[in-house]
């Protein structure tokens, strides 16, 4: 009987121990005082067991009982919860204070010789994360033509990483950011100008950046406006390719909605979906500024978490390599297998900045690391992560664009991602972007990183198509005069449309790209464009009827991903409008979403600005938004005066 209570007694054990060490589904919501966190990251402790909270901040982990939990989010305190009996582990989270040490900032007058100092302020050095007082840069506003910064101790604070500290802290606002400038398209005639060519873009970094400027209350540049990337942000409901080209193609034809007698022209591609499973192995270099300049809160210890969120989309037989670069460039982290992510996330975890910014030297050695790890086939994109702000050797925007003009012809890909404000540049940015077979994103927070690199890892990262060109020629017997809605630096020449050599832009897996017109059709008389009249050489009269009943004709040209030769598809867009009323919510929204960047540009064209004509275009269009992603943007118009 005391054996068997004894074998009873072992038993009992050895199920309670198997019960522990087994794994079980831990499920939850991470949330703050304002509710959920999308993007938060949580780990099991000791392990590599790893993943991110979804748009509602809901996770879901494989754990066992007795094990621990670790909660992260940029600009909050982690957190440990360990794993009981419950399936069930919420975890509310607390905004972090961060320290900088006490400043003096000093005005002074750039007109003397002799700097005459005009304003002494000492800045507290009690900072809340992502919530900066710029009460000193208003004090200091229109008395000082320039600012010099010293310490409380009276050292002068001269490193590009202290001052950047300071421009990140709300202390200096947009002036030093540099953006290309863009000269609006006017209207042109189709006698005149019978062809508009241009090449596709699905960049998007232009839309987060304004809604960065907006939720901190400030004045959009207008430079800063590049319509198309507004537009191409969000997700359209067209349809999957269903012949062998990698997109499908919709058009629309309606009433414009800021200029009542002009009608409007929607162009829509939509890339073909690949199955995870069958996507092609992986070859990515992270190419990350570890510069003084990235020492913010929204800088480096943002593109951290960020990148994260990418390591945890990789499959076993993708494999990271880390190249970084301050004042030279060095590889942290030889190419490492998919399969070793917690590697991967220390590697990551262990970069600091400090000096100064050899841009130049990263791009090469993140390519010569790239090239040595090739993958037939293979998806190999080096991704750069910086605020572009490069100081040391090659770093002009000529040679910029001449050094990444030399290293698209690799077969490598590049993806730049932009961080932080106050002395960022966009410009440089979109030049590596454009000129490197390369997309751009620019990440104000880690809800954005989520999306672009998670979300839409498959889009951001796996080319389905590249140099992709259109070309519309709109018949003259309907259409007095057109003008394409953005795109101003991505417009071609028409000769360049059947050049294989001219570089146009690439198309990711589930992409969409969506192009407006504005239409001044026959016999309407307009104030913004004046028809030639008595042209000599220059046939002015369609002399058949064979065409009356199109509109215009579209042509597309692309590459495969590893391919050198242009594949050509041609539609017809009828003579048929349909107006505002009934067209598609798609229409009536990418529209708006237009409509407002036209009015942030101060366009000269828009005879409409009324903001809420265009929130109420924006309201009708509000379908297919289970992400929130449209709701966001009508109130980010709201925030705006």
């Amino acid at each position: 009987m005391k054996s068997f209570k004894l074998i009873s007694l072992a038993l009992a054990m050895l199920f309670c121990i198997a019960a522990n060490a087994q794994e079980k589904t831990i499920t939850g919501i991470v949330s703050d005082e304002a509710g959920p966190l999308p993007g938060a990251n949580v780990l099991v402790k000791g392990t590599t067991r790893n993943t991110q909270t979804n748009f509602d901040g809901k996770y879901s982990i494989q754990a066992k009982i007795g094990e621990t939990l670790v909660f992260s989010f940029t600009g909050y305190t982690s957190m440990s919860i360990r794993v009981g009996k419950s399936n069930i582990i919420n975890a509310k989270m607390n905004g972090e204070t961060l320290k900088l040490e006490e400043v003096v900032v000093l005005g002074y007058d750039k007109i003397e010789s002799k700097k005459s100092y005009l304003a002494s302020t000492t800045v507290s050095s009690n900072l809340v994360a992502n919530k900066p007082n710029s009460t000193v840069l208003q004090k200091l506003s229109g008395n000082a033509a320039g600012i010099s910064v010293i310490r409380s101790s009276g050292q002068p604070i001269s490193d590009k990483s202290d001052n950047d500290t300071l421009s990140n802290s709300g202390f200096f606002n947009e002036n030093d950011e540099d953006y290309g400038m863009l000269v609006e398209n006017a209207f042109e005639s189709p006698k005149t100008a019978p062809l508009s060519t241009f090449s596709i873009d699905v960049d998007n970094a232009s839309y987060t950046n304004i809604r960065r400027f907006i939720n901190a209350g400030q004045k959009v540049p207008k430079d800063a406006v590049r319509v198309e990337e507004m537009v191409n942000f969000f997700k359209y409901q067209y349809p999957q390719p269903k012949d062998e080209h990698p997109f499908s193609i919709t058009t629309e034809y309606s009433d414009c909605p800021w200029n009542k007698d002009t009608k409007l022209v929607r162009i829509g591609l939509q890339g073909k979906i690949l199955p995870t499973d069958t996507l092609p192995a992986s070859n990515l270099v992270f190419l990350i500024d570890v510069s003084g300049s990235m020492s913010s809160m929204n800088k480096l210890p943002l593109v951290k978490e960020s990148l994260k969120v990418l390591v945890n989309q990789l499959r076993d037989d993708d494999k990271i390599s880390i190249v970084v670069y301050a004042g030279a460039a060095g590889l942290v982290l030889p190419a490492t297998a998919g399969s070793q992510k917690q590697t991967i996330i220390e590697a990551l975890e262990r970069l600091q900045s400090g000096g100064s910014t050899a841009g130049g030297a990263g791009i090469q050695l993140a390519y010569k690391t790239a090239t040595e790890n090739f993958i037939k086939g293979g998806n190999n994109r080096v991704i750069l992560a910086t605020d572009g702000d490069f100081n040391v050797g090659a770093s002009s925007d000529s040679d910029m664009q001449t050094l990444i003009e030399e290293k698209r012809k690799s077969g490598v890909f590049l993806t730049c991602l932009g961080y932080g404000m106050g002395n960022y540049k966009d410009k440089k940015m979109e030049i590596l972007a454009d000129k490197g077979n390369g997309n751009y994103a620019y990440i104000d927070n880690i809800q954005e990183a989520n999306r672009f690199l998670g979300k839409e890892f498959k889009g951001s990262m796996f080319a389905i198509a590249k140099d992709v060109k259109i070309q519309i020629e709109f018949n003259p017997s309907h259409v007095a005069s057109y003008r394409l809605i953005g795109y101003e630096n991505r417009k071609l020449n028409p000769e360049d449309f059947q050049n294989d050599t001219i570089d146009a832009g690439e198309l990711g897996s589930g992409h969409t790209v969506t192009a407006l017109y504005e239409i001044i059709p026959v016999g309407v008389k307009s104030n913004f464009y004046s028809e030639p009249k008595n042209l000599k050489y220059t046939e002015t009269k369609v002399t058949s009827n064979q065409f009356n009943e199109e509109l215009a004709t579209v042509k597309f040209r692309y590459k495969k991903p590893d391919g050198n030769k242009s594949i050509e598809m041609v539609r017809v867009i009828e003579d048929k409008s349909t107006p505002m009323t009934n067209s598609s919510n798609d229409l009536k929204f990418s529209s708006a979403v237009a409509w407002f960047g036209l009015k942030l540009r101060d366009s000269k064209l828009v005879s409409n600005t009324s903001l809420s004509d265009i929130k109420k275009l924006a309201k009708e269009g509000l379908a297919y938004d289970d992400q929130g992603y449209r709701a966001e943007f009508i109130r980010l118009m709201e925030a705006t005066n």
